[in-house]
């Protein structure tokens, strides 16, 4: 067995078989399971808003906790103000309405970046987030395994990314359980500390210990908790962004997930809060609030406690799952419009965007050792983003009720302005309060980000200048570079036919193909395209524009699967085995692909993704000959 050969037989163990794009809708999700995936990041964060609520108010002294619960009904009502936002978006976008969507079409197309660059961000942040809090939820139960949080965090995001490279309706299945399981658990921690507090305290709350004041109790100190406690609100948006996850009609599925999430997190954050009040958690301890009220209400021996930490653990781990669905959606839609090198788009055999799992993977293991597992710097920064999404999207919203009109829409949009105004103003307080804890560095991160996003359009329009050709260039003479280099390695080519694979068409196409009918009489032209192209005007682009001009007929041939390297092996094989008219078995058979170089530093990420692919999947066969056709750009 050839190393490929037991590459292949790895993957498919680990990933799965490819599926057939056709399967595409069976991978959307009923919303049981859909709000499982895209709001266990949202759903997660009571493990840790009250904790960060807390932790802040306690600078200045015991009494201050008291602040807690005025606090978190201020987060419940903005949150009740944000999902109603989100489904009027719905309602306007029912393909999908997130910031980068939303602010395109309303507020321009650098406004689209920077909620872009804020979202890619907060992905990345919160699948930071979410497996370091989960790694300290587990490190508060058994605290042995304190020294190992950085190693125990990056191995859970390794499996969290390996469930989703193999495909949403098996994260889908794998995470409903724990995330219902962990709502059940708070349902129960809230449940049986009430009953507690009725029959043994009367609801009166417990003494904090006391704790010296080392801040004044100022309404600086107010908004900080508030903003800090506002981490209850991440990835509320997901659902909006993830609208293709779910299953027909996708819209009306959405905003009825969206509302039942929101439900479900005011519920258990007004719980999780109350009862930290009523008992006089104390924040600066070693152990979460959810674990010091486990430990109280059921007791250290009972199992229930145990149990809680584990769901918690689950949830949280499964929080960073929220990124990994919608990080790689976000990056195929940018990629799409040239702001990302077109990799990003491509979808793999499991119908997942992997090079955005895998940039994800990346970026989220860098997080975690940068943070050295602390959740507490991490989350100052990606409230940023959060807030400043929620904002340009609502905006967005605003401007398009008053140019749209339609039913409604003087409620609609004051609905959306009122969303827009109170995150703008959750915004305001976020940056002034956390800028010097770290705040700062995504409010660098995110213009940069954005001048990346456009550099790299304008790239894309300079190459794409470069190789696209009009229906005035005469002959194909025109299209072929001041000079060119063709790589093949056979005594005597023309002797063997050429199998010309092609994914565009465009100048170096052009001379490829031209080259090919120097070396050869005996030349086929392959196109395997997908369900994004449009196969008659492939085919009458070909026979106007070079069919006729070199005497080559093209064959076309759709790909069942999102990739179009294994129907293109097996075109190559059949033309090899003599299946295709012309062809003839006896002889060599060279395949010949265009290859742009150029000598932009950045064109490497940009060109060729496919011809490395093409290369390794017909290594192994001792016959073939695998050829690059280089086509110089001076650009």
């Amino acid at each position: 067995m050839s190393f490929r050969q037991v590459r292949k037989s790895i993957s498919l163990s680990l990933v799965g078989s490819p599926l057939p794009t056709s399967a595409a809708h069976q991978e959307c999700l009923p919303n049981g399971q859909a709000m499982a995936v895209l709001s266990s990041d949202a759903l997660s964060s009571v493990a840790y808003a009250t904790d960060q609520t807390l932790a802040v108010l306690i600078l200045a002294g015991s009494a201050a906790l008291s602040w807690s619960l005025p606090i978190t009904l201020a987060v419940i009502a903005l949150v009740a103000i944000v999902v109603l936002s989100y489904q009027q978006t719905l309602h306007a976008y029912p393909e999908g309405g997130g910031c980068y969507i939303v602010a395109r079409a309303n507020l321009g197309i650098t406004t689209g970046l920077v909620g872009a660059a804020a979202l890619l961000i907060d992905y990345s942040l919160t699948a930071g987030v979410s497996l370091m809090a989960g790694t300290q939820a587990l490190t508060s139960y058994l605290p042995a395994l304190l020294p190992w949080q950085v190693p125990i965090a990056l191995v859970l995001l390794v499996f969290v990314g390996w469930i989703n490279l193999r495909g949403m309706s098996e994260s889908g299945r794998l995470f409903s359980l724990p995330v219902y399981a962990f709502i059940a658990m708070v349902a129960l921690l809230v449940g049986f500390g009430l009953v507690d507090l009725v029959l043994r305290h009367g609801f009166v709350p417990e003494p904090t210990p006391p704790v010296q004041a080392i801040a004044p109790l100022s309404l600086f100190l107010v908004l900080r908790a508030f903003s800090s406690g506002c981490s209850a609100m991440t990835g509320i948006e997901a659902i909006a962004n993830g609208v293709q996850v779910f299953r027909d009609p996708a819209a009306a599925n959405a905003r009825a997930t969206m509302a039942v999430m929101g439900l479900i997190l005011s519920l258990m954050f007004l719980g999780i809060s109350l009862l930290a009040w009523m008992y006089g958690v104390d924040p600066s301890s070693n152990q979460t609030t959810m674990a010091i009220l486990g430990e109280r209400i059921f007791g250290a021996s009972n199992p229930l406690y145990p149990a809680l930490q584990l769901f918690t653990l689950l949830i949280l781990m499964l929080a960073a799952n929220t990124a990994f669905a919608d990080f790689p959606r976000l990056g195929a839609m940018l990629a799409c419009d040239s702001h990302l090198p077109r990799l990003m788009a491509f979808r793999g055999d499991r119908l997942v965007f992997q090079n955005g799992i895998l940039v994800l993977i990346g970026l989220a293991g860098l997080i975690i050792v940068f943070c050295k597992g602390d959740t507490t710097m991490a989350i100052n920064l990606y409230a940023v983003g959060v807030f400043l999404a929620f904002t340009i999207s609502q905006s967005g919203m605003v401007l398009y009720r008053l140019h749209q009109r339609g039913s409604a829409w003087r409620w609609r949009a004051l609905m959306n302005g009122f969303g827009a105004l109170f995150t703008g103003l959750v915004l305001a307080v976020v940056v002034f309060s956390k800028f010097s804890s770290g705040a700062w560095l995504v409010v660098l991160l995110i213009p940069s980000l954005v001048w990346i996003l456009a550099l790299i359009k304008k790239r894309y329009g300079r190459l794409q200048h470069a190789l696209d050709f009009d229906e005035s260039d005469e002959m194909i003479e025109s299209v072929l570079p001041p000079y060119s280099e063709v790589s093949i390695a056979p005594a005597d080519p023309g002797q063997g036919p050429i199998v010309v694979c092609l994914e565009a068409l465009d100048r170096a196409a052009i001379a490829a193909v031209r080259q090919a009918c120097r070396m050869s009489r005996q030349v086929s032209v392959l196109f395997v395209y997908s369900s994004h192209h449009n196969p008659q005007r492939i085919r009458e682009h070909w026979d106007r524009q070079i069919g006729q001009s070199l005497g080559v007929a093209l064959t076309l041939k759709e790909s069942p699967y999102a990739s179009f390297i294994d129907p293109l092996v097996e075109m190559v094989h059949a033309i090899e085995r003599g299946a295709i008219e012309g062809s003839q078995p006896e002889q060599r058979l060279t395949v010949l692909m265009p290859e742009v170089i150029s000598t932009g530093w950045l064109d490497g990420l940009l060109l060729n993704q496919s011809v490395d692919l093409v290369s390794a999947a017909l290594r192994d066969r001792g016959s073939r000959i695998f050829s690059r056709y280089r086509y110089y750009l001076q650009v």
